[in-house]
């Protein structure tokens, strides 16, 4: 659910992202001072992961050389691009993997990947690839002179940058995957609800950084072991007692380097899974293994045609199970906008698998469509709760409302049976009617049902606000508590997600972040104290 930021290379925003970004970019609240510097993170290999924490930059670093101001103002120059249709049928190449070396710092496929360069010196720790800046290090400080030392004033360069804009253009005549019978119309009728009464807002005593889940330097070693170097969200969901699956949005390998979003060539995978059995999250989550269609390499789930005002990817939001079939809610990904955190979205669907996650079949009944860009649930965050699946839902971007809808578990996969909570009625067919749970923004949202407590828990990033927060409720319609801030994106910049652990409680709340700079993914810990 990655929001792609207009950057050119030198870092700069483009024009049009300067005057628009103030107006709908996920604002960062009053700066606070940025933490003290700290070398960055290095794993029980020795190997250099990301530190997404805001820092003052390292004092012994020589001053980066100052960039000349730049504008690049884009000129699209438009493109036909055949597009053929149908979409082709899934690709279900995959393979048993090996089991990893017995040494956790071994090189697993050393015939695809080269191990990481020896240290220099044991004060030296492998260095990333494409090592970018930690969260705080200022790209703009140096000696020298500085705004008032009567220097020259050095006029902004003015860049013109042509880039492509496809027109796709339908091309039929190409065999697809077989169409899948329509579920008959189920249209349940109007039900009275209510607000359960209104619990108290959880206190949340700390909240910590546990450690690096993804990409170099961390643990898992996900590059070295399934050629997952850049990715985010790390969204999860039990799949069967003792076992968790953690799915991810647009991931890259060899030939990424670090700074945000890959390109094209750099092994770009819309969506990837991993797997996990870590019980002790207090020293971080470990994945066990990926699903794979080659040696080392995590295979792309749900495929995407890749074509920018077509469909540019496919983005897992949510996952849960149901017996022994596994869901997926997704969007597909018409563009991402130059505005951060605004993007489009073609519909909102639902996948499954009947083989624990190894291969997925798009539902092509179970979507619900963008028409005039105004749907309601295009981002959608699903958990079981007795006999319904709830469907939290908000519009493409950051600038939503959450809405709610419900469906009995064995009629998930029938649009038509969906109620939705329409002024304090579960009503049939009423998606863009759906009556907000509370006001706010909210975006990358994520919910589960506490057993224990008996209660929801809510984790979302709220744009308006520059935080990652949490909310409460005994039940999915509300009352919600009003929201408490968990992550705040002055400490942990352009960090977007707040996807739950499933076995979190109401005492430890384990969740993960993504951070745009790096563009991976990070386990985070909340210790919360329950209201008595």
């Amino acid at each position: 659910m990655t929001s792609r930021i207009g950057v050119t290379s030198s870092g700069t925003p483009t024009l049009f992202g300067v005057l628009l970004a103030g107006l709908l970019a996920v604002p960062t609240p009053a700066q606070a001072a940025p933490h003290p510097w700290a070398p960055p993170p290095v794993n029980s290999c020795g190997e250099t992961g990301f530190d997404p924490l805001a820092r003052e930059p390292d004092p012994n670093a020589p001053p980066p050389p100052p960039l000349p101001p730049r504008i690049d103002i884009p000129i699209p120059i438009p493109q036909f691009t055949p597009v053929p249709v149908p979409d082709p049928p899934q690709d279900n190449t995959r393979i048993d993997p090996e089991p990893l070396p017995a040494d956790p710092c071994g090189n697993p496929c050393p015939d695809i990947r080269d191990s990481p360069r020896p240290q220099e010196s044991s004060t030296d720790p492998d260095p990333v690839p494409g090592a970018v800046p930690q969260s705080g290090s200022s790209s703009g400080s140096g000696s020298g002179s500085g705004s008032g030392s009567g220097g020259p004033i050095t006029l902004p360069r003015i860049e013109i940058k042509p880039e492509i804009e496809p027109i796709p253009i339908a091309v039929t005549g190409r065999e697809g995957a077989p169409a899948q019978p329509a579920p008959p119309p189920v249209v349940h009728p109007a039900e009275r609800g209510a607000l359960a009464p209104a619990v108290a807002a959880p206190r949340v005593d700390s909240v910590r950084l546990v450690g690096q889940l993804t990409g170099h330097g961390s643990e898992n070693r996900t590059d070295m072991r399934w050629q997952v170097d850049g990715t985010d969200l790390g969204l999860m969901w039990e799949t069967k007692p003792g076992e968790v699956a953690v799915a991810f949005g647009d991931t890259f390998g060899t030939g990424w380097g670090g700074g945000g979003m890959g390109g094209e060539d750099q092994d770009w995978r819309s969506n990837v899974l991993g797997y996990s059995t870590d019980r002790d999250l207090s020293d971080g989550l470990t994945i066990d293994t990926m699903v794979q269609d080659s040696r080392c390499h995590a295979v792309e789930l749900l495929g995407s045609r890749k074509i920018k005002n077509w469909e540019t990817t496919t983005i897992p939001t949510s996952g849960f199970a149901i017996g022994d079939r596994q869901y997926l809610s997704y969007m597909s990904v018409n563009r991402w906008s130059r505005i951060p955190g605004l993007w489009w979205t073609n519909y909102g669907g639902l996948a499954y698998s009947d083989d624990n996650g190894r291969t997925w079949t798009k539902d092509q009944h179970a979507k619900w469509d963008n028409l005039f860009g105004i749907g309601r649930f295009q981002v959608a965050a699903m958990a079981v709760q007795g006999d319904y699946v709830y469907m939290f839902g908000t519009p493409n971007g950051r600038i939503g409302m959450i809405g709610l809808a419900r469906v009995r578990k064995a009629e998930v996969l029938n649009k038509s049976a969906y109620q939705y909570w329409v002024g304090g009625t579960w009503a049939p067919a009423a998606e863009n009617q759906s009556t907000p749970l509370f006001l706010g923004m909210a975006s990358e949202l994520s919910a589960r049902f506490d057993q224990a407590s008996q209660q929801w828990q809510m984790v979302y990033l709220d744009s308006a606000r520059g935080a990652i927060v949490m909310r409460t409720a005994a039940a999915a319609q509300g009352a919600w508590t009003d929201a408490v801030p968990l992550v705040s994106t002055s400490d942990y910049p352009k960090s977007y997600g707040g996807f739950i652990h499933p076995w979190s409680t109401d005492k430890d709340l384990y969740f993960t972040i993504s951070a745009w700079d790096s563009y991976n993914v990070y386990l985070m810990h909340a210790q919360l104290d329950p209201p008595s």
